[in-house]
């Protein structure tokens, strides 16, 4: 199976040493059990779901041939949800009609999974890449609030649907990985994987 995990730098593992975030974790997981698995990790730092939806189709399009079993993941979020110059990047309403948007056109295509985004260490914002990037706030309320709508709308179109807020805010192993505020270290995306590994639409992919 060919997968193509699409989002942000959390997708992306930003801040993971071993370059593998949490994709390459439950992939090389998957392949060690005996699947045959191609991981394709289309995260992009600082994106949005307006830029994320702007080039998934045609990232995944010759990632995912029709003549091989494929599958999409997607997971992204909380750029949209961070304060720059006193204004949220992305509207939640917007977020949602973006998300909405790409998880349609995927169902139509191939197996999809969507994945929430994960909470952040308030104590570190605001939070600053690096000289001369944006300074940016983000907030774990509005997180919240984003992950809960795109619950909804998951429900409402019938996409599994994990929430990753919600269990990491009480997860003693995600809050004592707290990285530069944003990204977590190796640890916690250790963390993100164990998570979606069990999950059971993840795993229904691996029954036969």
């Amino acid at each position: 199976m060919r997968i193509c995990f699409v989002g942000d730098s959390l997708t992306n593992g930003t801040g993971d040493h071993a370059f593998l975030g949490w994709p390459g974790r439950i992939c090389r997981r998957e392949v060690q059990a005996g699947h045959n698995i191609t991981c394709y990790n289309l995260g992009i730092r600082a994106e949005t779901t307006e830029m994320i939806r702007a080039r998934w189709r045609a990232e995944c399009t010759p990632r995912l041939l029709d003549s091989f079993p494929g599958a999409l993941v997607f997971s992204f979020g909380t750029n949209d949800t961070a304060e720059e110059a006193g204004q949220t990047r992305v509207a939640a309403g917007r977020s949602i009609e973006n998300a909405r948007a790409m998880i349609a056109e995927a169902m139509d295509w191939k197996p999809t999974l969507w994945i929430g985004p994960p909470p952040i260490d308030e104590s570190q914002q605001p939070f600053q890449a690096g000289p001369g990037s944006p300074v940016r706030m983000f907030s774990n309320a509005r997180i919240a609030a984003l992950s809960a709508a795109f619950a909804d709308a998951a429900a409402d179109m019938g996409v599994p649907y994990l929430d990753l807020f919600t269990p990491l805010s009480a997860d003693g192993a995600w809050q004592r990985a707290v990285g530069d505020g944003v990204h977590p270290p190796d640890d916690g995306y250790t963390v993100i994987a164990d998570r979606v590994a069990e999950w059971d639409a993840w795993r229904r992919w691996f029954a036969a």
